[in-house]
């Protein structure tokens, strides 16, 4: 009996948030600038790994960015794709900074990127040397 109060319950509470969620007007994201390149990086290198690091706060201090008032300016992206196979570092580096040129370009947009690209082979070979040395 319990369990048959339990699934009414939250069946309604699923129907309540969804339509909750319908009717509200689109949720503004605190972070625009880290959302447009997740979804950039995920549409174009389908990536396994994707992690991105707002360093800004890091560098809030340095002269050219005195008077920013943007907090997304610096980022450390770590991405593992397939789409990297057989191509050097300097060559995904150049699809990635591409790809975010529009972002780089606006005012108060990317000032620095940091780029760790791997193919899903480069990685494993790095957690096993990493196991290693364990």
């Amino acid at each position: 009996m319990l369990q048959r109060h339990v699934r009414a319950w939250t069946g309604k509470a699923t129907r309540q948030l969804s339509a909750m969620a319908s009717s509200q007007s689109p949720v503004t994201s605190n972070t625009p600038m880290e959302d447009a390149i997740r979804a950039k990086i995920t549409e174009a290198f389908k990536p396994s790994r994707l992690e991105i690091f707002n360093d800004s706060s890091k560098h809030a201090h340095h002269r050219p960015m005195i008077g920013s008032t943007s907090r997304e300016t610096h980022f450390r992206l770590v991405i593992t794709s397939e789409a990297f196979k057989s191509k050097m570092q300097p060559a995904r580096h150049r699809l990635i900074y591409q790809l975010l040129k529009d972002e780089m370009a606006q005012d108060g947009g990317i000032h620095a990127l940091q780029l760790r690209t791997m193919t899903p082979e480069e990685e494993q070979r790095q957690k096993e040397r990493e196991a290693e040395g364990e």
